[in-house]
């Protein structure tokens, strides 16, 4: 993810040109956003955390052979579908937690020249991801996908011209048939060494045999069908804001794969959300000065919920994770960006919370 990094020195002068509007305190103040009161500095936010859903399935598709109807007489093949099918497993679920920003948790470092001037790295949504340090990529979440893993066949590209010429599908269906039969005709002949053109060695031995082998899988697939397979990648995005059960987050149908919520066509697959609480109750502080906000950093101190993803008989997922909407926000005390230090601090891009910390004393 691109991070914008923004050096609050080059700033100064606009501050400067602003001290009638800006306080004269000795720390670097946070506020909380209001538009059209904080253009003197930078506003950033703290994130939400979302769960980026990662839906893994397999799908078997079923094409059956222009002669199929006549597999049986001409083949010998029984029981050859006539019909085309899908069937789709589901076979795995993941989560990969990201962050996004939270509009309501918006603040502005203002500029104050008798602090130092911290340089700021910003997300592309404008949260907050470090101060007076390089903040590391962001790994990218797994987007969808195709791949598929069996390549289809054409079985135009060996018919000869007399199935071309035929009148009728009943003919062509029988002179594939012969020309399968010949086919295996020739693999004995050249296995036995008694072919007419006999190859020069095992390598061209190999060959033709790889060749006629390509011909008889082709034509064979116009009786009996080709059967190709895929896996798919789905993905979509769920922002817990409270506890839940099972709330459905989609259907998942054999024949159809995955479908909306509303389609009774397939199964549900709910999500659990439960807030461990792990985050001790605060104590107010009476001596606290409720009119006047502390001037510091803000950053998230997220709390813990369980995560689920399920069915009636499956469990696909079952994690711990950390969620900003579940914890709280903290102060990073105002003094630790004066210039008595050089503090430099990582954030977490999915939660909000200090990474790392690292404090250094200036020289004077």
């Amino acid at each position: 993810m691109k991070k914008f990094l923004h050096s609050l020195s080059a700033f100064l002068l606009f501050a400067a040109s602003l001290t009638a509007s800006l306080p004269c305190g000795a720390q670097t103040e946070v506020t909380p956003y209001r538009p059209g009161v904080t253009t003197e500095g930078i506003t950033y936010f703290l994130p939400t955390t979302g769960l980026h859903i990662v839906v893994r399935a397999h799908r078997v598709t079923y094409a059956p052979g222009p002669y199929a109807a006549f597999a049986e007489r001409f083949l010998e093949a029984r029981n050859v579908e006539q019909l085309p099918t899908e069937t789709w497993t589901l076979t795995d679920i993941d989560l990969e937690p990201f962050g996004t920003a939270n509009r309501e948790q918006a603040y502005t470092i203002k500029l104050n020249p008798k602090t130092s001037a911290p340089l700021v790295s910003l997300a592309p949504d404008g949260c907050l991801l470090a101060v007076n340090a390089q903040a590391p990529a962001v790994s990218a979440l797994t987007q969808p996908s195709v791949i598929r893993s069996t390549p289809r066949t054409s079985s135009r590209s060996v018919e000869t011209q007399e199935m071309l010429r035929a009148g009728n599908l009943r003919t062509k269906a029988e002179l594939a048939a012969q020309e399968i039969y010949d086919l295996r005709e020739n693999r004995n002949l050249l296995i036995k060494g008694q072919a007419e053109f006999n190859p020069k060695d095992g390598e061209q031995l190999r060959l033709m045999l790889e060749k006629i082998d390509q011909q008889e899988t082709a034509l064979t697939a116009m009786f009996v069908g080709t059967t190709t397979e895929d896996d798919h990648v789905f993905t979509f995005d769920y922002v817990p804001t409270k506890d839940v059960e099972a709330d459905e987050i989609f259907r998942f149908s054999r024949h159809l794969g995955l479908v909306e919520r509303d389609d009774l066509a397939g199964n549900p697959i709910y999500i659990e959300v439960k807030n461990q609480n792990t985050l001790p109750e605060e104590t107010p502080d009476p001596k606290a000065d409720k009119k006047k906000p502390t001037d510091d950093l803000r950053y998230c101190n997220p709390g813990t919920a369980r995560i689920r993803l399920f069915t009636a008989d499956r469990t696909f997922v079952d994690q711990m994770l950390s969620l900003a909407q579940f914890g709280r926000i903290e102060h990073l005390g105002g003094a630790l960006f004066n210039k008595k230090f050089n503090t430099r601090v990582l954030l977490s891009p999915t939660t909000g919370h200090v990474e790392k910390l690292d404090l250094e004393t200036q020289r004077q």
